[in-house]
């Protein structure tokens, strides 16, 4: 913590304290942008890289054939972490919504595909267990990295599998992915519980007492109500945006923004165009209308097509996901707003963020329109390793008065 701080002073020192907006030419601003991310871990909530290499088409879960030291054919890759300034990652380890068995075996194979991936580039990437682990291999020159599971089918409904899970590495968990478990209702889904069960309060007791970060990104607002409630620790929201400015049944809304500002917990913002662009929203959903009913792959193309050319479609674009990133300031202030780009291996993303090599761009972007160092400071990581740090401090009060969850 006090060299965490002891780096904030240097940086303000070096960076001054804030930068009028719009006074700084676009090269300088960018120039000062790399410097930072040099100085200060940038720390982003999640990238479905894992999933990526076990789905890809030509070796499917083959960790090495996936050359992370080449560009890839998707958007991650090391010298592109290194450009963008990565300083860790949460590696989101998903399981589809679809899968109806083997929910565990599944999400152990993503684990293992997201450790060996680790274990590979050793030079590269190493795991992290705490706040201090990512200050540490940061300094070190290295990629700090945990992970996350996308979607609480995981754990198929066991508090014992949420202590299992954070001993190998997984340091946050998403509650629901877009369908509805036994305990938690999804966002995308129909609603089972009002929010959570009586199992998903204490499995969200169980989290806080392992000190497993509790992901409301994919849950509906009433999954987010509950949690708030009940989570001693600060919540996140891996990988959302705002819903004033993009109307997405996955983003936030303002009356649970102001809930998470006193619980202390952090929004990380998305790179993902429905969530970013009210227009792009409008037009998926226009689209998803129009191929209602379809079937036939033929016959959806043809009709997505005719749609495409009487709907041009809307670009989000890396101005808007600046957009969302300054709501939240505005909002609840910079003290609760971070970065989950979402990177997913495909080139369904903002405009200027195609890839993770893109993020000093969008702190260029921030520069532009006055923020602050200290701010950018804690946008970039020192928000998220805040909300680690009072999570460890949580679980280790807890595990003094209470025994473990059982079932």
């Amino acid at each position: 913590m006090k060299q965490f701080f002891f780096c904030l002073l240097v940086g303000l020192f070096l960076f001054g304290s804030a930068t009028q907006a719009q006074s700084i030419p676009d090269s300088e601003a960018l120039a000062k942008a790399r410097a930072l991310l040099k100085s200060f871990p940038l720390i982003d909530g999640h990238n479905d890289l894992p999933w990526v290499i076990r789905a890809d088409d030509e070796s499917p879960m083959d960790v090495e054939a996936y050359n992370l030291r080449k560009r890839t054919k998707g958007d991650t890759d090391i010298d592109r972490l290194r450009a963008g300034g990565v300083g860790a990652q949460f590696w989101s380890v998903y399981i589809p919504s679809a899968l109806t068995t083997g929910f565990a075996r599944a999400q152990l194979e993503q684990i293992d595909i997201a450790l060996r991936m680790i274990e590979l580039y050793p030079d590269v990437f190493e795991l992290a267990s705490t706040a201090d682990d990512i200050e540490r291999i940061f300094a070190s020159g290295k990629i700090a990295s945990m992970l996350g599971i996308e979607g609480g089918k995981a754990i198929e409904n066991s508090p014992a599998a949420i202590r299992v899970f954070h001993r190998l590495g997984v340091r946050y968990m998403t509650l629901t992915h877009s369908g509805t478990t036994d305990w938690a209702d999804a966002c995308t889904d129909t609603a089972q519980h009002g929010g959570l069960s009586s199992l998903g309060e204490n499995l969200i007791r169980e989290m806080n007492r392992t000190g497993m970060l509790v992901d409301l990104s994919h849950v509906s607002d009433a999954t987010m109500s509950d949690a708030l409630t009940i989570s001693e620790a600060p919540v996140i929201f891996s990988h959302s945006s705002v819903r004033a400015i993009s109307n997405h049944v996955r983003n936030v809304p303002d009356s649970i923004l102001i809930r998470l500002s006193k619980n202390g917990g952090i929004m990380m913002i998305t790179v993902i165009p429905n969530f970013t662009s009210e227009e792009k929203r409008i037009w998926e959903d226009g689209l998803s209308t129009h191929l209602k009913g379809i079937k036939g792959r033929e016959e959806r193309a043809k009709a997505r097509h005719e749609y495409i050319q009487n709907h041009p479609e809307p670009k989000a674009t890396l101005k808007q996901v600046a957009d969302h990133i300054d709501y939240i300031k505005n909002k609840i202030g910079a003290d609760y707003v971070g970065i989950g780009a979402d990177y997913f291996g495909e080139d369904d993303v903002a405009e200027g963020m195609e890839d993770v090599s893109k993020y000093p761009h969008l702190f260029a972007e921030l520069i532009k329109r006055g923020w602050a160092d200290a701010d950018l400071i804690k946008l970039a990581g020192g928000n998220i390793l805040r909300v680690l740090r009072q999570a460890e401090q949580t679980a280790a009060r807890l595990q003094k008065t209470t025994k473990p969850m059982i079932k």
